[in-house]
């Protein structure tokens, strides 16, 4: 099934001719390359996963937006971000001053989470994708592209420049009953920032740097999928390789050297035992106090729980309905359903494949937005240090909440969809 955003049938890609095949990486059924206008996607015809598209000039398109998303994140970095004023005082503050205090106060696993998902891996996807795209702007490839994008590839997923100004914008409408918030630069600048890098990665076309194969790769087995025809599919470069031309249960892309394997190894044990190990840490994540408030010298610790109906009757329920679902119903959800994936499987349910590799898409991607309380704390906690008047102070809980986001990510990532469409195939 080809869907196509234009009706134009300016096909003008020489690498988008037809021949060649590619495997979704989903249910790992073997598609026809075929051309799709300017602007199109191909979506695989079974389970409806994104396969390749078609974006003219992509090496220009997405060396600008990359540019431009460099210079921003390095402004969003220096300039003030946010500043506090009340009774006369005023408190500033830059993007990463919430790592900093997280560490003077205790909590530097969540300083070391913060700096990595707002600014390192943002920064190694955006100049990691400088480097690939300078040299083949100028028609070479540049040393040890391979890894680089695997590299890329790896951050980009925990790159949460969206989830973190979900949270600051949260934050701002929780402080402006407690002082005048002041917006900086750094803060217009990240606003930017964040639409800019996500049209870099929708402007960049992958067969501009590992262009597709115009040849059927020939495996010594029959069927419609990968799997069946004894091919493996690269899911770095698309590649689809020979079994028989890998030494062993296990080898490597012969294009970007990438690991192949035709079902990730032992998915579903390291799946359950991620799941149990963020069933686990979900009671503390909700029992002990992810929030202190004091002022005046008095305060009492927050729950997720207790801070959510604190929210809701001082007035704001929108903001408290959006840390209640994303605090407690989407980790909650995603560890129901990942459990539910991963007994269907074992128990070789052939019921709705289709829809279940649909929740599984839409978990992976939600799972992520759970962080939004750790940035709002961490952007309170920076922001509110106003001594004896009002100090907020971050809680053990918010500790052991950041651990299930992450297992829970991870463990969503170890879960390979394709073995739902594994009893299908057997069954025929």
């Amino acid at each position: 099934m080809m869907n196509s955003k234009e009706s134009t049938n300016d096909f003008r890609r020489s690498d988008l001719s037809e021949g060649g095949l590619i495997a979704c990486h989903e249910c790992d059924l073997l598609h026809s390359i075929k051309p799709v206008p300017a602007g199109g996607k191909a979506l695989c015809t079974r389970c409806g996963a994104f396969l390749y598209q078609n974006i003219p000039k992509s090496i220009e398109r997405a060396l600008a937006l990359n540019l431009a998303a460099f210079m921003l994140l390095i402004i969003a970095n220096v300039f003030p971000f946010i500043s506090l004023k009340t009774s006369g005082r005023i408190e500033e503050t830059v993007l990463l001053s919430s790592v900093l205090t997280f560490y003077r106060q205790g909590m530097g696993e969540l300083g070391v989470l913060v700096f990595l998902t707002s600014f390192l891996f943002p920064f190694l996807s955006i100049t990691g994708m400088l480097y690939i795209l300078f040299p083949l702007k100028f028609g070479t490839q540049p040393w040890g592209m391979a890894s680089v994008y695997r590299l890329v590839k790896a951050v980009t997923p925990w790159s949460l420049l969206g989830v973190f100004m979900l949270g600051l914008l949260l934050a701002i409408v929780k402080l402006r009953d407690l002082a005048t918030v002041i917006p900086g630069m750094a803060l217009y600048s990240f606003a930017v920032l964040l639409v800019i890098s996500s049209a870099a990665n929708t402007n960049l076309d992958a067969s501009v740097i590992w262009p597709r194969m115009r040849f059927k790769p020939k495996g010594n087995g029959t069927g419609t999928t990968a799997a069946e025809r004894n091919l493996i599919s690269c899911h770095t470069c698309a590649l689809l390789v020979s079994k028989k031309n890998i030494d062993g249960h296990h080898g490597y892309c012969p294009r970007c050297e990438s690991p192949l394997h035709s079902r990730k190894t032992d998915s579903l044990t390291r799946t359950w035992a991620l799941v149990f190990a963020a069933s686990l840490l979900l009671i503390p994540a909700n029992v002990y106090p992810v929030m202190t408030v004091i002022r005046l010298g008095k305060g009492a610790p927050d729950t997720i729980l207790s801070g959510v109906i604190h929210l809701i009757e001082g007035g704001m329920w929108p903001l408290g309905m959006i840390v209640f679902f994303a605090s407690i119903v989407i980790p909650l959800l995603k560890l129901v359903v990942l459990v539910f994936l991963m007994i269907s499987v074992q128990k070789k349910s052939s019921w709705r494949l289709r829809d279940r590799t649909v929740l599984y898409r839409v978990i992976e991607v939600v799972g992520a937005w759970s962080m939004v309380d750790i940035y709002l704390l961490a952007v309170l906690v920076a922001l509110v240090k106003f001594g004896f008047l009002t100090t907020i102070l971050p809680g053990i809980g918010a500790v052991f909440f950041a651990a299930v986001v992450v297992i829970t990510m991870f463990a969503a990532r170890t879960f390979d969809p394709r073995l739902i469409w594994d009893n299908a195939e057997r069954a025929k």
